[in-house]
């Protein structure tokens, strides 16, 4: 038996982990990689229709995005996860397709006022698109990364498994699900494997929850554990005392309203834009904000809408204390006078026209996609508004541009001015810190023999790992992609370093790239040099030129 770390090693985004266990082969997470990561992933080391089942951890884009895409390249196999998180990918996995459909239309737009051909979505239909342009400068056809029809296959292949109960996925391999706190349906999964007359266990920690949140149960302990894999998202980072989050977030209200502004708050759909309207729904029950009663609050975010409904719908024993003694006396812990939800592009286009004191939440909570950059582009260069984050920004994100104090950034092609506040509200995490961390896996008793630290950027996750061993004494290391791991021997079979991503300007260091590139650079210097001396021609020799040159531009736009 063996463990095969393939995604989110030294990096946040894109969990994914291959275990193997006799003649049979399964996955923990099949994660989408989200902004900047800086090292290479090895591909999947087997053919996605060999394996089993895939084990979800819960229902976040990093770490169930690329379901579809295994099913594409021919999983047939069983998907098993929490009722919670099985519920919220039926909304999730379709919802990628519509976040491409909205940006493409956008770009319809901008390239029909430019003279240029119209783009189409990344999922489901951009594919088309780029096969013309493909066609016309006689270059292979693309394909899209996944149809709607391979989210739909996946989905179906879901098994919904309780908390708690002990779940059989194969041959020598049972499994249990322990709620971890972190979203709806989050689940630590503790994993028993036999093989040859040798059991182990091991536990893959999902995202641990931080403590005291709203809406959610506290992060379950987890008793024993041969092998533990931990996420460190917080590892070097300290949240601080629990901060007044109704509090904070009232002042922030009171202050930009009577300036006359907007408060965007930038959510993501499922978890965070519910723990906002938890918080909202107490200030508007307490009448905190002053002078401005009333002020609407709009979720535009299809996905936010329909996560809520599911929050709601929800078994009580998922939700914390407060919240099940909330909805047991017939309170709807998510609704308040003044919410507004908008589904349509009209809808979303409306709130912005709307010049009254508001606050927008909308998706996604990086502003990498989705309706979020419309409103940063309407609202960020009026200095009364004010832009809340609410959770982590990964790297190379736009919210992570904005949090660090970017004075303009770039949205749909266009430089925006920042003259908005920017605000982090400090504390409001769906991830422990390192302490947090620290506190969890103190219940894992005995300690394990060995502890695998990811889903952390390089810096986090090198330095939890320093301190686990350092000052805990615990056996740990931080796994490179490729990293595999005997668990019956409890030997290493492959370490490899760490490979970082080329960048364009890199590649072409490269001395075939550089070749190459510099008979590039060549080649437009004399286009150059050709139209600068162009001057006097004929006016129909040079349209002709013209044509020719914005021909050969579009072809490699693509």
């Amino acid at each position: 038996m063996k463990v095969t770390f393939i995604g989110a090693t030294h990096e946040v985004t894109g969990s994914c982990s291959l275990l193997e266990v006799g003649n049979s082969a399964f996955l923990v997470d099949c994660g989408m990689e989200q902004g900047e990561n800086r090292f290479e992933n090895i591909p999947l080391p087997v053919n996605p229709a060999e394996l089993s089942c895939v084990l979800l951890t819960h229902a976040h884009i990093d770490h169930s995005g690329y379901l579809p895409l295994l099913y594409k390249n021919g999983f047939r196999g069983t998907v098993y996860a929490t009722e919670s998180t099985a519920s919220l990918c039926q909304i999730m996995l379709r919802d990628s397709a519509h976040i491409q459909e909205m940006d493409a239309e956008t770009e319809n737009r901008k390239d029909r006022r430019a003279g240029r051909d119209p783009v189409e979505p990344l999922y489901t239909t951009e594919a088309e698109w780029k096969n013309r342009k493909a066609r016309r400068a006689g270059r292979p056809e693309a394909e899209a990364l996944y149809t709607m029809a391979d989210a739909e296959g996946v989905l179906s292949r879901f098994r919904p498994c309780p908390y708690n109960k002990l779940t059989a996925v194969g041959e020598g391999v049972a499994v249990r699900f322990t709620d971890i706190g972190h979203l709806l349906g989050s689940a630590a999964i503790e994993i028993w494997m036999s093989e040859g007359g040798v059991t182990k266990k091991m536990v893959f920690s999902g995202d641990v929850g931080n403590t005291h949140q709203p809406i959610l149960n506290d992060p379950q302990r987890v008793e024993q554990a041969d092998y533990l894999v931990l996420e460190s998202t917080y590892g070097n980072r300290l949240h601080g005392e629990r901060p007044d989050y109704v509090g904070a977030l009232t002042e922030i209200l009171q202050q930009t309203f009577d300036r006359g502004g907007t408060v965007v708050i930038p959510s993501f759909a499922v978890g965070r834009t519910q723990e906002m309207l938890y918080f909202i729904r107490e200030i508007k029950e307490q009448g905190r904000v002053h002078g401005h009663d009333g002020f609407p609050v709009y979720v535009d975010s299809p996905l936010a809408n329909e996560a809520t409904s599911i929050f709601l719908q929800c078994p009580t024993e998922n939700l914390d204390p407060e919240a099940r003694e909330l909805v047991r006396s017939g309170v709807n812990p998510l609704w308040f006078e003044g919410l507004r939800t908008s589904v349509t592009k009209e809808d979303s286009q409306a709130i912005n026209a709307n010049a009254v004191p508001k606050v927008i939440l909308s998706a996604s909570g990086m502003c990498d996609a989705g309706r979020i950059r419309h409103h940063l582009k309407h609202n960020l260069w009026h200095s009364e508004n004010t832009v809340l984050f609410v959770g982590y920004q990964a790297e190379g994100t736009l919210g992570r541009a904005l949090v660090d104090g970017a004075p303009s950034v770039k949205i749909f092609d266009e430089a925006i001015a920042v003259n908005a506040e920017i605000r982090v509200l400090a504390g409001v995490s769906g991830h422990a810190d390192k302490n947090g961390l620290i506190r969890w896996l103190q219940g894992v008793s005995p300690k394990p023999a060995q502890i695998f630290v990811n889903h952390g950027d390089d810096e986090a996750c090198t330095d939890f790992t320093q301190c686990l061993r350092e000052e805990y004494g615990y056996n740990a290391m931080a796994p490179y992609s490729g990293t595999c791991y005997d668990l019956a021997a409890g030997a290493f079979l492959a370490q490899p370093a760490g490979v970082l991503r080329k960048k364009p300007e890199e590649a072409a260091r490269d001395p075939r790239a550089m070749a190459a590139f510099s008979e590039l650079q060549r080649a437009v210097k004399q286009l150059s040099a050709l139209a600068q001396g162009a001057g006097g021609r004929p006016n129909k020799e040079l349209k002709r030129m013209a044509a020719q040159v914005q021909a050969l531009y579009d072809a490699w736009r693509a």
